[in-house]
């Protein structure tokens, strides 16, 4: 009985959580997890988003969809401002307990439909994205008008920002963020039961690449070192998952995906919904991008015992360990990326060491049941610093929560 007057959800019963993310493929893709963890928890769910074509899905979770007219890939006042009154019509007709603001559009947009509203609110950066990783005239633009809209909009009072990784958090810390409103949770969790160890496929080693094709993601420089490879005669494949992504500025034109197809010992496969049934055909995951939160891609891979090649960014150096779990390589640097991937080609047992090790570390840091605990950990947290009347009092518990460090054996 004492155990239950200390917990915060037998204040209220099924206190409403609500998940505000700009596309429903992304909270299925990424937050599921976390949701049905919330819901076995206690509890009820909402979800705000874009709705393309995953709403039977999210509501034969049990989870109730609330469309949002989010807007991507443009600056557009009048979507904007569509967005927030959307997402202040659900706060007013639902009063969540918390919102949970998944990547940077959603927290931004989701804290302006909260400044009056009694909530607590967790914004998730899932990585800084185009405006910080892009030099280009547009993204410095946006980034010296997200810097100063974030500290006062994020660091206040009733607000925790969840980054992934030690770098993002201390990027936060550097723009003057308070220690005690930041927590680390790495990455959204991996289902090690779908995701298993898995034989390497028969034929010549083949690299695989699963995410939307962005320059940002190293796509054309992954491309560019499969060109150097053939032009070695390195015996190596390349298979592509994913497809562009036209409100991104950096995605590459339909055109140019098809291209490479047809490119000896490439294949471009499109959207993939078997994710397992693709690392069962390739030997080496591959990720070059600039920066990440925590992939998923090669948390997935890792998961299936697959060896590892990305740049040497935040994010993916937190399950890319060198010479333990694959291998690092200077950013948009396609001849030191053919190079690890010549490496790895050459040597199944590097391989084959690599991949246990990438599982192991899986299941010790990075699998959704742990990550699922941490989270509604800090859902639990945020309400018991409500009823509290306490600002900080989860950040304060979270704030050493950060993932062991890289250097450390799997």
């Amino acid at each position: 009985m004492a155990g239950a007057l200390n917990d915060p959800l037998a204040t209220r019963r099924r206190p409403r959580l609500l998940y505000v993310v700009t596309e429903d493929w992304y909270f299925l893709s990424h937050r599921l997890t976390m949701a049905r963890a919330a819901r076995e928890g206690g509890f009820e769910v909402h979800v705000a988003t874009r709705v393309v074509d995953g709403a039977a899905r999210i509501e034969a979770e049990g989870f109730t969809l609330h469309p949002i007219p989010f807007v991507r890939g443009r600056m557009s006042p009048a979507g904007t401002l569509a967005a927030i009154r959307a997402l202040r019509r659900v706060h007013a007709a639902i009063s969540p307990a918390i919102a949970h603001h998944v990547a940077l559009q959603a927290s931004v947009l989701g804290s302006l439909a909260t400044l009056d509203r009694p909530v607590a609110r967790v914004n998730a950066l899932t990585g800084f994205g185009y405006a910080f990783t892009s030099n280009r005239l547009k993204a410095r633009f946006i980034r010296r008008i997200m810097g100063a809209l974030l500290r006062p909009l994020f660091d206040r009072r009733g607000s925790i920002t969840l980054v992934q990784n030690p770098d993002d958090r201390d990027t936060l810390l550097s723009l003057g963020f308070a220690p005690e409103r930041i927590a680390l949770i790495a990455g959204s969790g991996v289902e090690t039961d779908r995701f298993k160890p898995m034989s390497e496929p028969e034929g010549i080693p083949t690299a695989a690449f699963v995410g939307r094709l962005l320059d940002d993601k190293g796509i054309r420089v992954l491309v560019a070192a499969m060109r150097l490879l053939h032009r070695r005669g390195t015996k190596a494949a390349l298979l592509i998952a994913g497809t562009p992504d036209p409100a991104n500025p950096t995605s590459v034109a339909q055109s140019e995906a098809e291209a490479w197809g047809r490119e000896p010992n490439v294949k471009w496969l499109g959207n993939v919904d078997d994710i397992p049934g693709l690392w069962a055909r390739a030997h080496i995951a591959v990720l070059p991008s600039r920066r990440e939160g925590l992939p998923k891609a090669l948390l997935e891979a890792a998961a299936c015992g697959r060896p590892m090649i990305a740049a040497d960014v935040p994010g993916s150096r937190e399950i890319v360990i060198p010479g333990k779990t694959g291998l690092l390589v200077p950013v948009d640097d396609a001849t030191a990326l053919a190079d690890a991937i010549d490496a790895l080609a050459a040597d199944a047992a590097m391989r084959a060491a690599f991949g246990g090790n990438a599982r192991r570390l899986v299941l010790e840091r990075f699998s959704d049941a742990i990550v699922a605990r941490q989270i509604v950990d800090l859902y639990r947290s945020l309400l018991a610093a409500a009823a509290q009347g306490e600002s900080s009092a989860a950040g304060a518990a979270y704030r050493d929560a950060r993932t062991p460090a890289r250097d450390q054996s799997p």
